[in-house]
């Protein structure tokens, strides 16, 4: 139906992909027409299909082998695990083909990945800090690339990476085909959009920031200092099924790791303190189900495409509204049902109503602390938002959060307590 060639339609029913989804359905008829393509649609919808059955049935008609440290077609993506996945997703559409699809990225050796260069790429996935390394090396050039893909583009901008995109820019040739592809429109987008995209068409499954129905979405008002225990209690509901916590920080994460684990639970981390290669055998152990609990920080948050992860805990609120939607879209993939359960603390209140307004309505609460009425309505109000909070422990009423049960429908053990000073940080290239 999408015009794709013979082997590439074979591998696609090999994986079990028979049917497009919205955003391929949407987008691959205009890129395989050579049209620059600006694509907005949520996490796990497909997208990473979208570019590249196209980019792989065009390099599939040209003749001869790239040259040698040349590329033909260039994917950027933010983050390693982001873009390691899309070179695993692009081997298995591309198999029994000949071409040759390359990864560079950070945590791995500079002169291993210029060695496999050498011979030319037909296709190269890169995190632009790595490709800039091996592009200050003389171990790759861009000159004769035909094809450009910026995948979650408004986490580039997110992590920094604006800067680095502008060089690479220079690099490569003006006529090619751009595809642009993310999940959030922010205003800054648009610089990226008018400086890489000519002409392009714009296709949108859903509104941009707009969370998959299919999550059942809820918060918990909870002090900093309960947090924890909440967590643990949540845990314990479903012993059995995958679950990603999201935190702000490295040692955040870590520490919280170590709880889980004291806990009884099967639990692991990523965050930047990580090497590459303790991250993908974290990963790895999430997949194959040997590890329950996965604690993360937002610059994993694009790289992980988990179908069986039925819960994501938001421990802590996101600095930046955007990075809500992209975590919580860790669940409910494939088509499949999830969760996503959020810890909002006295100093987190802001973060909510501001992910509220992003998404255009306000999340169910389950069970509210008393300090949590006054602070949503000073928060509405625009006052300046206090430090501190809670009253002591209780259920429903003054006090506190509710009993115990599972995340849904139950009420949260989510007392006041000592409010918890304020620990809020931006997220960069090294969380």
């Amino acid at each position: 139906m999408l015009g794709l060639p013979a082997r590439l339609s074979t591998n696609l029913k090999e994986l079990g992909l028979t049917e497009p989804t919205p955003i391929q359905a949407k987008a691959i008829p205009h890129a395989m027409n050579g049209r620059d393509v600006l694509g907005l649609a949520q996490t796990g919808t497909g997208k990473t299909a979208a570019f590249s059955l196209p980019i792989l049935t065009a390099i599939g008609r040209m003749e001869g082998k790239p040259a040698p440290k040349s590329v033909r077609g260039l994917v950027l993506a933010p983050t390693r695990e982001l873009a390691k996945q899309i070179q695993e997703a692009m081997l298995g559409f591309a198999k029994g083909t000949n071409t040759r699809i390359n990864l560079v990225i950070g945590g791995a050796s500079l002169n291993v990945q210029a060695n496999k260069l050498e011979r030319g790429t037909d296709i190269l996935v890169a995190t632009p800090g790595r490709l800039l390394d091996l592009i200050d090396r003389r171990a790759v050039r861009l000159d004769a690339a035909r094809f450009l893909v910026l995948d979650e583009a408004d986490q580039m901008l997110d992590l920094g990476f604006i800067h680095a995109l502008r060089k690479i820019a220079l690099l490569l040739p003006k006529e090619r085909q751009t595809m642009l592809f993310s999940a959030t429109m922010p205003k800054s987008m648009n610089e990226i959009a008018n400086a890489y995209l000519t002409d392009p068409i714009r296709v949108e499954t859903a509104p941009p920031g707009k969370p998959i129905e299919r999550i059942e979405q809820s918060v918990h008002f909870v002090s900093q200092a309960s947090k924890p225990e909440l967590l643990i209690e949540h845990l314990g509901a479903h012993p059995d099924e995958a679950a990603l916590v999201f935190g702000r920080t490295k040692h955040g994460c870590e520490k919280l790791k170590k709880k889980l684990e004291a806990a009884g639970f099967a639990a692991d981390s990523i965050h930047g303190n990580k090497s590459q290669g303790q991250r993908e055998r974290a990963i790895k152990a999430f997949k194959d189900g040997k590890v329950k609990v996965l604690v993360a920080t937002d610059v994993a948050a694009r790289g992980i495409d988990i179908p069986a992860v039925r819960h994501v805990y938001n421990y802590e609120l996101p600095n930046v509204a955007d990075n809500y939607v992209h975590r919580i879209g860790r669940t409910a993939r494939a088509g499949r049902e999830g969760a996503a359960i959020a810890y909002c603390s006295p100093d987190e209140v802001g973060e909510l109503k501001d992910i509220q307004k992003l998404i255009g309505r306000d999340i169910p609460v389950v069970g509210k602390a008393a300090w949590a009425a006054e602070l949503l309505e000073k928060t509405k109000a625009g006052q300046k938002r206090p430090n501190g909070g809670g009253g002591g422990r209780g259920r429903g009423g003054k006090g506190g959060g509710g009993g115990r049960g599972k995340p849904q429908g139950a009420s949260a053990n989510a007392g006041g307590g000592k409010p918890q000073r304020s620990r809020r940080r931006r997220s960069s290239s090294a969380a």
